[in-house]
């Protein structure tokens, strides 16, 4: 249903859940201050492109999106990703790449897409957010050690080695102020939840280090005075070829806005016993994606730690999402230009301390005891994120999970011959539909499929049927079993007809149900095999290979006394 929550949830709004709302959105604001200049710095743009990014895409996302507590910004997933476009292809092309992602965005939510997204497997969103984590991590110790260097290569492995060519430059003052900031934000909570420890923290160093005149870089020393106001909007330039390289940053920021916010919204859904509408947030997502680069706006996604602190903090409406937009920009206009004192250690211990929280490795550790090919999946997303980059990452960790899934279908699926199996005696009375105490006549062989029978099962029942040793005049596959069939199915049972046709063999389906039916009725298949030899059940299949075969009808067995 593509309607926000907001429409919904302000049918049954009241002046107790106004001031709920407007409590927990002043807080998340002030949570997601620090955090927007951050990932903003972070992702090698200017720290106002964080704010405007949590103001303009925050605002559409809580006011279009189908969560009631999503909360909407730029998050630590997409710096890597970020930080990698604006390196290969400047803001402009970062701006390209962000409202065409949008727009697949939308088309996602238009197409109803929300929910098959959502079955991305869990070792590759594990692999993923963890590769991502790591890499944020090394991206900050520039910072976080004050190490004199004016820029380093994107590529993980060489960019260790630079940090560590450079050790000997360490500011200990930043490193200093970095471990307290880390110490601040982890005691902070044992002392209050209601004031975030991100602010306290940025408050206490940034105090610090103008009253003791600490040798350490702030935004303002790198970055100038923060523009301070409205943004204004701005049309990026950008040609039609450098608009086609832009297409695979496009898909990547696309897909991983889509399965974090998603990701966000389930959180979030558990959080509070709500529900949310997958397909109205991508819509919410797109939207956001779409405008706020129009503003000088970075991508935007659900960020699942502001939006757990806006649960815990009593917002349950999208007006509190709408309030920590409003919250924002009024700081930004009034405070914005004090930003400048914030030292770039205490943001870099910021970006670090999430990161190592969203990478979640007690996560990471207990998937590697998980079945084998689980954690392969996980590693190998794991290392093609690191050492290579997040899109190629996704891709191979979902085409190898594809595989497995494929593979242990294909094992689910099996094919036996039961001929021998009908007139076996067998206590009590047949109440499955099994075939104990028919008599299949000299010449037929039965055999049963069960399991889904697509292509990943097509070559065992190739390899199950060419071990018949003898050639039966007539042959029933039975299908009482088979939910569902596909092409290459069909394939290799086209393929089983012409062969045996060549030995005079008959073949008979029966227990064809309404899916394989269907498509059998679409396919070549039921033109060569001929309607007469599809039949509902294995009587009727029996009977008619007995008229085959010239002989008289069956008579009825007596059942079998229980």
């Amino acid at each position: 249903m593509l309607v926000p929550k907001l429409v919904t949830t302000l049918r049954t709004y009241d002046r107790a859940q106004l001031v709920a709302d407007l409590t927990a959105g002043v807080i998340v604001g002030i949570v997601a201050l620090p955090l927007a200049i951050a990932f903003a710095i972070a992702s090698g743009v200017t720290p106002e492109r964080g704010l405007y990014t949590a103001i303009i895409a925050g605002g559409i996302i809580s006011a279009l999106g189908g969560s009631r507590v999503q909360i909407g910004g730029p998050t630590g997933a997409f710096v890597v990703l970020v930080y990698g476009v604006v390196q290969t292809y400047g803001v402009d092309g970062l701006t390209i790449a962000t409202i065409m992602a949008g727009l697949l965005l939308i088309g996602f939510g238009l197409g109803r897409l929300g929910a098959a997204i959502k079955f991305i497997p869990f070792p590759v969103v594990t692999g993923f957010t963890s590769g991502i984590g790591l890499i944020l991590i090394v991206q900050q110790v520039r910072d976080l050690l004050g190490l004199r260097l004016s820029s380093a290569p994107p590529d993980f492995i060489e960019r260790i080695g630079v940090y560590a060519k450079h050790l000997n430059t360490v500011n200990w003052e930043a490193a200093t102020l970095s471990l307290g900031t880390l110490i601040v934000l982890h005691l902070w909570p044992r002392v209050s939840h209601k004031i975030p420890a991100p602010f306290v923290a940025l408050i206490l160093t940034t105090v610090l280090v103008r009253l003791l005149h600490l040798p350490v870089e702030t935004i303002g020393t790198r970055f100038g005075e923060i523009q301070a106001g409205f943004p204004h909007l701005a049309l990026p330039a950008v040609s039609l070829a450098e608009g086609r390289q832009l297409v695979r940053p496009a898909l990547a920021i696309a897909a991983l806005g889509a399965v974090e916010s998603l990701l966000s919204a389930v959180v979030a859904d558990g959080m509070i016993g709500g529900r949310h509408r997958s397909n109205m947030e991508l819509v919410a997502q797109g939207v956001a994606n779409v405008v706020a680069p129009l503003f000088g706006g970075i991508p935007a996604t659900g960020a699942i730690a502001r939006t757990a602190t806006n649960v815990k903090s009593g917002g349950r409406t999208p007006v509190a999402g709408i309030v920590h937009a409003v919250t924002l920009l009024v700081i930004t206009l009034f405070f914005g230009r004090l930003a400048a004192l914030i030292p770039l250690a205490t943001l870099a211990a910021i970006v670090a301390w999430v990161a190592y929280r969203m990478a979640d490795w007690p996560v990471f550790r207990s998937e590697l005891t998980a079945p084998r090919s689980d954690a392969l999946v996980m590693v190998t997303t794991f290392l093609l994120t690191v050492l290579v980059d997040l899109t190629t990452g996704i891709g191979v960790g979902m085409v190898l999970a594809s595989f497995l899934f494929m593979k242990r279908m294909a094992e689910v699926t099996n094919v036996r011959v039961v001929s021998d199996e009908f007139q076996e005696p067998r206590p009590g009375a047949d109440q499955s539909g099994a075939i104990y105490r028919r008599r299949v006549p000299k010449g037929v062989e039965v055999y049963e499929i069960n399991g889904p029978f697509f292509f990943g099962a097509a070559e065992k029942f190739k390899d199950t049927l060419s071990e018949v040793s003898r050639k039966p005049l007539v042959l029933i596959v039975r299908m009482r079993n088979v939910p569902a069939i596909d092409s290459t199915a069909l394939h290799a049972l086209q393929d089983l007809v012409r062969r045996t046709r060549r030995d005079k063999t008959l073949v008979y389906l029966s227990d064809v149900h309404a899916q394989p039916l269907v498509a059998l009725q679409h396919s070549d298949l039921l033109d060569e095999i001929g309607e007469q030899c599809v039949f509902g059940n294995i009587d009727d299949a029996l009977a008619a290979a007995r008229r085959q075969l010239g002989l008289p009808p069956e008579e009825p067995a007596t059942p079998m006394r229980s």
